[in-house]
């Protein structure tokens, strides 16, 4: 990640709450409407050869139900024939039964290593869609969610070797040109890795664009990118654009196409970053001392040596300044000296104005310098440090600052994957150009607020959890904090036996659901329509986050969970459940 600028989340303080006081039980109804489906999803269970954890969470754990998130309120799945159904809702109490919107052509239970269907939605009127079994297919559907506008119609099918789900994609229009950037997912068996999993994860970057061959406009392949890590992607999205890619996993990931060449690209970075240093330089707390080596004919007249109370320059003969520029704290330029050794090495002493002070640097801002520590330095470090190690576990239970114990730490401040990044390349360069690492803001979920912008991404922060919407466009405010869910962080983590998680796009609310039956719906803080006081601090409490719950009158797993400003539909093997979360008002 050489070259890629450091960035950092920004968080918004308006929209943290320090005063949160915790959700509230609600006992209030939820309308809660099912619909027997005519034909179980399409659901793929892992196979022998699938053991590892990110197979169960990329195929285990998969998301069976697709939110349109260019309609209100319209919802997929694919069933056991292959076909496409949709469920697109206006009004809880006409509810229709989910209809048939496309078949697959392909007879999915021939095969035995196939995946699961994945479905995205492009644009308002551009589909993506795989069968499972390599296959992938771009559909102009016309305007979803009516039934006397949308047909599917597929423009462009194509083998694509092993088989895939869908991560993302998107619809753009570039030079004239219409193109859809499609980003599959893989795992897949790496001959090469003999000490881990024996696994490693592809992001398969396909472009297809409506180009012209032999005068005939048609959808082609128009570029395929390959990218390479050794974990699952938590959140891999392309910009709309389709100039950029942005991914947040555990272990980095790397592109394979052009490799040689941009290992070339590599180790000749890397050789300019391993020059020797110009200058090394050693301090005491009341001088520092710097020493260059010199060619073996330079004399004294041919070195300038220039001291000012705040600066230096160094200058050998026939050549461009040595050393110049504004030292890190003043000195006594009176009292400094130079001397030529007889190593043929300069060597200059500064004198300190501020006895005691340790220099950090030599030169404000110039690295091409080494400093080198001496043994009594070291030990006088290592001893300012000591106190806080030992090799008794709490030796001093009694002191006033005890250690910190990881013991004392909660379960749910402890998660597997604390090195996470957040990294965006460039689709032409294929390099990184901007990286987030994000420490221990572990990853939760993603959520489509605005179809036209790149997914959401929410992550932990202390207690709480931080939407962040990205802006591939805003090169100043590429990530931005957009919405607070209060203690979501921390409540979550309690959750042992969660599933999915989602919120809504107008943020009124998140929402997680279990393996099987339960779900748990978290209110932003809402107004009181009457008094109520705190009793322990006698104040009176002006708003409330109110907790609900709901069980679901079924037997089977939950297979889908998605959001909306108004719903929740939780997907079953055999049953879709509405659960009507917010009025329309």
């Amino acid at each position: 990640m050489a070259g890629a600028t450091h960035c950092s989340l920004q968080v918004k303080r308006l929209l943290l709450d320090p005063k949160f006081e915790g959700y509230k039980l609600s006992l209030e109804p939820l309308a809660c409407y099912q619909l027997e489906l005519d034909a179980a999803v399409a659901e793929v269970k892992l196979r022998d050869d699938q053991y590892t954890l990110d197979h169960m969470r990329a195929f285990g754990m998969y998301n069976y139900l697709h939110l349109d998130s260019w309609y209100q309120d319209n919802v997929y799945y694919v069933d056991q024939f292959g076909r496409v159904m949709n469920l697109s809702v206006t009004l809880d109490t006409a509810l229709q039964k989910p209809r048939e919107v496309f078949r697959l052509p392909t007879d999915l239970t021939a095969y035995d290593n196939r995946l699961c269907a994945s479905v995205h939605f492009s644009s308002s009127t551009w589909v993506t869609l795989s069968d499972g079994t390599g296959k992938l297919y771009l559909i102009k559907s016309g305007k979803r969610g009516n039934g006397a506008s949308e047909k599917w119609e597929i423009v462009f099918n194509e083998e694509l070797g092993s088989p895939f789900i869908i991560a993302h994609s998107v619809s753009f229009v570039k030079s004239g040109i219409h193109s859809v950037a499609v980003l599959l997912l893989r795992v897949e068996k790496d001959e090469l890795d003999t000490k881990g999993s024996g696994f490693h994860v592809t992001l398969e970057w396909v472009t297809i664009a409506e180009i012209s061959k032999e005068g005939d406009q048609r959808y082609h392949i128009f570029k395929r990118r390959v990218l390479q890590g050794k974990s699952l992607p938590h959140y891999a999205a392309i910009e709309p654009s389709g100039d950029g890619l942005m991914i947040v996993s555990y272990k980095p990931f790397k592109f394979m196409q052009d490799e040689d060449k941009l290992e070339e690209n590599d180790d000749a970075e890397a050789t300019n970053e391993k020059k020797d240093p110009l200058y090394y330089w050693q301090q005491t707390e009341d001088d520092v001392t710097i020493t260059v080596q010199i060619p073996q004919d330079m004399t004294k007249d041919d070195i300038k040596v220039r001291f000012s109370p705040d600066n230096i320059c160094v200058t050998l003969k026939d050549q461009p300044p040595l050393m110049e520029g504004k030292l890190y704290s003043s000195v006594d330029h009176e009292s400094c000296t130079w001397i030529i050794r007889e190593n043929k090495s300069l060597e200059i002493s500064l004198i300190k104005k501020n006895e005691g002070l340790r220099w950090p640097e030599l030169v404000v801002g110039d690295t091409r310098g080494e400093f080198i520590m001496d043994s009594s330095q070291r030990s006088e470090i290592a001893e300012s440090l000591m106190h806080l190690t030992s090799e008794v576990m709490n030796p001093n239970p009694e002191k006033e600052n005890p250690p910190c114990n990881a013991q004392e730490l909660e379960e749910c401040d402890a998660f597997l994957e604390d090195s996470a990044s957040l990294c965006r390349f460039d689709g032409d360069t294929l390099k990184v150009t901007h990286v987030i690492h994000l420490g221990s803001n572990q990853y939760l979920f993603s959520v489509v607020v605005n179809p036209r912008e790149m997914p959401c991404f929410c992550l932990r922060h202390d207690v709480d959890a931080l939407l962040w919407q990205p802006h591939s466009d805003q090169p100043e405010n590429m990530w931005e904090h957009i919405a607070t869910f209060n203690a979501l962080g921390y409540v979550q983590a309690s959750k042992q036996d969660k599933k999915f998680m989602a919120c809504a796009p107008d943020y009124s609310y998140a929402a997680l659901c279990e393996c099987l039956r339960r779900i748990f719906i978290y209110r932003q803080p809402t107004p009181l329509s009457t008094v109520l006081y705190n009793r322990k601090e006698g104040r009176q409490v002006g708003q409330v986050a109110k907790q609900l719950v709901a069980t679901l009158e079924a037997n089977d797993p939950i297979l889908g969970f998605q959001a909306t400003s108004e719903r929740l539909f939780v997907l079953t093997t055999k049953t879709l459940f509405l659960i009507k979360v917010n009025s329309g008002n």
